[in-house]
This record gives C-alpha cells, structure tokens and sequence, in this order.
C-alpha cells in the first residue's frame, strides 16, 4: 500500500501549489528590512511597525513612527527527473516584489494605549516549470512528460491595539484580515506533443478567498538588560476557494489508476461544475529573548512553531455529485530557532546580523507529492542595518540567503532544490 502511494503521487504529481515565498514553509522569516536582517528574531526585540503581525505588543515599544518596505525576493526552484529517464528543469518564475506598510501612535497625547496596523505581504510567488521528460521506458511502461504550474498571493491587514500596561510589561492585540489567492496545473502526458493527456490536476483558473484570525502578545522587561516576549497567532480561516472547471480538468486515464478519482468521476473523468478548495493558514507559536551585553549591542533569540500539519497533511477538493479528492501533500510541524545581533555604530547607523534555521516542514518521502511546492530551505543567513537621514527619517536595508537544499525520492530517485535570495528596503517615519 504504501509503494503504490507514493507511485500514485509520482505519477499524478498532487503536490499543492501554494508558492514557496516565505522560507519556514511558505512563511516569511520576517516582514520587511528590519525583521529580515534579524532572520525573525524579533519576538522581544521589535523595531519597525511590521511588529503586528509578529507581536502586536510591540506597537506599544517602537514609538510613532510609519514604515514602508519592499523586498525582493529571487528564488531558484527545480525539479529532476533524470533518474527516471526523465530531465531537469528550472523555474521560470525568479523574481517577486514583496511590499508592506505599517503605523503606530498613542490614541491620545500621553497615553499608553496605542493603535496601529498595516496592511503586509507575506506570501506571493509560484513556480511555472517548462514541459518536460519525467520519465522513459523503462522505468515505467511509457514515456511520460510533466507540466507543473502554481501562483500564490497571501495578504493580511492586522489593525492594533497595544498598551504598556506599566515600565515593563506590555500586551497587545491584532485582528488579522486576510486576502489569498490560489492558481494551479499539474499532468502528466504520454508524448512530447502534448496530445495526450493521462493525468490531469488544473485549478488553474484563478480563486480568491477572504479570511481571518488573532494574534496576542506580550513584552516584558525582566531588568535593564533582559526583554522576554511571547505572540500566539491564531488559524487563519478562510472561506473555501472555488473553481468553474470543466469536464477533464480533472482527471486521470493513465489505465494504471493511480488517482484515487470517486466513481462520480465516470471513466477516470471528473465532470465539469464548481469545485472547492480548503485551505487555512496555521497557527504560529513564538518565544522570545533580547539580552544587551553592552550599551550598543542587542542579542536576540526566537523559538516559533508552526502547525503545519494542521492544514497541509492532507488538502481536500470537493465537486459536484459528492466528490471528494484527498491530495496527501505531507508537511509536518516546523520548529524554527533564529538568531540576531544589532549593533548601534553611531547615533545615525544600526547594523544587524542574523541565522534562522528549521528543518524542511517536508522529507524526502514527500519529494514526489511536492513537485511545484519545493519548500525544503533550512538555513538562512541575513545582514542588513538603518542609517536616520534625519530626526525623522531613516533608511534600511537589508539582504539575505537561504542556502539550497535538496530532497530526493526513495521511490524513484527524484529530485526537488530551492534557493532563495532577498534584498529590500525600508523607509522609516518617527512622527
């Protein structure tokens, strides 16, 4: 049972396609320069307005200002099937813009109540991979040819509140508003012509979905040097996404009944009608320390959990006459531990280091249901700074890496990589 399984996510490719953006699954390790030069580090030690969506408490700490972020984001995605018989191939999709904007002030003059909020990019790429060879005879009893297409783009707006309770704690609160939107192909055809179909996944018709969630947090400043911090964000639950498809959108024909389609699907195909699909965003758990050694130095430590399992173990589409598809794409809970150092030069200049690091949500046994969803970086490595132009401006900046990091598959020796490099940029406002 569990070889035909994974022949049947070789063979039909029911790897979902939201995009790897983020680099802990498809989560940002941070939003904007200042969180990505501290690889996320941030729970404790937030410094931009971007903190709402990481731990609102924060807003209470950074003062008024307003910041403005653009990130680009440059990843290098592929897939190969030369053990197989097959080729390898690229990701044509290698650039994104990735924007935010954020604010926070007191409610009045002299409070300690603050209100703020921002509307962020944390997700919005995919992949879009040529049409190529999977695999020769033999292996299999023909030649196969794959096409694999996804595009993502996950938006939260997160309105507010923070208030510094008394000079060392501080709590807060967001109501997170979120916007994605979800497209995708995979099949598999019996010649290089493209005539022949066997097996056939196309939700390629764009859907959008609208949806929502909490996030809590605290701060709290144990003495002078040491700051400890905590933010619980919620499920993100969005309404299902729905597709007009038509009669073979899905499908499979292959005569080897590989895709588990329901009987509904009368000869291997699906009848066209309104299909949904469900997917939430999973709750993220995160703790975190801020120690100053010295005056100009700022050390920060994070640990984050993200409940992966919880909405991508297993996806679900249902149509028409009570069909239901369960695609196993197999993530797995991710525990991320990141790392960062800031470093005041001067009065005007702030340089930052930092390293995040997480296993892969997915394994090398989930190579094969994971074609156009490669999200296997581990280690990222970020610097970056801000220079204050003025009493009220100020320039950051910030770069990073996430070293590659391939899976193979057990079952047939296929291969999926990612890469990922970012620079951005980010204008500060002090009201």
């Amino acid at each position: 049972m569990k070889n035909r399984t994974l022949t049947l996510l070789a063979l039909t490719g029911i790897g979902f396609s939201t995009n790897v953006l983020a680099t802990n699954g498809y989560q940002l390790t941070g939003i904007g320069a200042y969180q990505k030069s501290l690889a996320g580090a941030v729970t404790a030690n937030p410094g931009s307005a971007m903190t709402a969506i990481s731990n609102p408490a924060g807003m209470a700490r950074i003062s008024k200002r307003a910041d403005f972020s653009l990130e680009l984001f440059m990843p290098e995605r592929f897939v190969d099937f030369t053990a197989t018989g097959g080729d390898a191939s690229d990701s044509a999709a290698e650039q994104y813009g990735v924007p935010a904007l954020g604010w926070t002030a007191p409610i009045d003059d002299g409070s300690d109540v603050y209100f703020g909020g921002g509307i962020y990019g944390t997700s919005g790429l995919g992949t879009d991979y040529p049409f190529t060879q999977f695999s020769a005879s033999p292996p299999f009893a023909a030649d196969l040819y794959f096409e694999g297409y996804s595009s993502l783009q996950f938006w939260q707006m997160a309105p507010t509140l923070a208030w510094n309770v008394d000079k060392k704690l501080s709590v807060g609160a967001s109501l997170n508003l979120d916007y994605q939107s979800v497209s995708m192909k995979q099949a598999f055809y019996a010649d290089a012509l493209a005539t022949t179909n066997l097996v056939n996944f196309d939700l390629s018709r764009n859907a959008q979905a609208f949806g929502f969630g909490l996030t809590f947090g605290a701060l709290y400043d144990v003495n002078d040097q040491v700051t400890v911090g905590a933010s619980y964000k919620s499920k993100q639950s969005f309404s299902d996404m729905e597709y007009q498809l038509s009669s073979g959108d899905i499908k499979d024909v292959s005569g080897f009944g590989f895709l588990p389609l329901p009987a509904a699907c009368t000869g291997g195909i699906c009848p066209a009608g309104t299909y949904e699909l469900d997917l939430d965003f999973p709750a993220i758990l995160s703790a975190g320390i801020a120690y100053k050694p010295l005056d100009k130095v700022t050390v920060s430590f994070d640990i984050k959990r993200i409940q992966w399992s919880d909405t991508l173990k297993t996806m679900d589409i249902t149509g028409p006459n009570g069909i239901k598809i369960s695609m196993p794409a197999g993530w797995d809970d991710q525990t991320i531990l990141a790392l960062g150092v800031a470093y005041a030069v001067n009065e005007k200049l702030n340089l930052r280091f930092g390293i995040n690091q997480a296993d892969s949500p997915i394994d090398d046994n989930d190579t094969d249901s994971n074609y156009i969803l490669p999200a296997t970086t581990e280690r990222h490595i970020a610097i970056g700074g801000d220079y204050h132009v003025s009493k009220y401006w100020e320039i950051g900046f910030h770069a990073s890496r996430a070293s590659e990091h391939t899976l193979t598959s057990p079952a047939f020796g296929t291969k999926i990589g990612l890469n990922i490099t970012t620079i951005g940029l980010n204008i500060g406002y002090h009201f």
